[in-house]
């Protein structure tokens, strides 16, 4: 099976491929859709053709995505939601089913606790996905949500042949 994980975000969209077989899970790419333009509507069409080419080019089987947080900038959140909008947009026209997952479920699914940091995230999505080189932080926690998809969807078919 083949996941897309997808870290939303308006200006650095971060995505990260991976197989999965059984319990093993091996890196298929990753990387960052950067918006392009000042408008945020061409912004947003930006995020979505790239993010369609990425749907084409590596033809993942599921999806997951970062919940939103809200936070105190309410504009911020309102944009990143749309960003979101997008993101769940792409994987939805392509047919997948998509898992959402909070950002502290990921952290405590990658790296067993809650509140990690950006370092503790690269460094096990690193440990889990061998010769894995995110392109940057985005691309590493998009992997990191896909890593978390793979062992939570595992356990979710492990419960339906039980």
């Amino acid at each position: 099976m083949r996941v897309l994980g997808i870290d939303p975000g308006l200006r650095h969209l971060g995505w990260g491929v991976i197989e999965v077989d059984g319990s093993r899970l091996r890196h298929v790419a990753n990387g960052i859709c950067d918006s392009e333009g000042t408008d945020l509507a061409l912004r947003l069409l930006s995020l979505h053709s790239q993010l369609t080419r990425v749907f084409e080019t590596h033809a993942p089987d599921e999806a997951a995505i970062e919940k939103t947080f809200v936070n105190k900038d309410a504009v911020g959140t309102l944009k990143l939601g749309q960003a979101r909008g997008v993101a769940l947009l792409v994987p939805a026209q392509f047919g997948l089913s998509i898992g959402e997952y909070a950002p502290n479920q990921v952290k405590k699914t990658v790296v067993g606790v809650g509140h990690a940091d950006k370092n503790q995230i690269l460094h096990m999505v690193k440990m889990q996905l061998p010769g894995c080189q995110p392109v940057g932080p985005d691309a590493a926690d998009a992997l990191a949500i896909a890593i978390c998809h793979a062992h939570h969807s595992g356990v979710q078919r492990m419960k339906v042949r039980a």
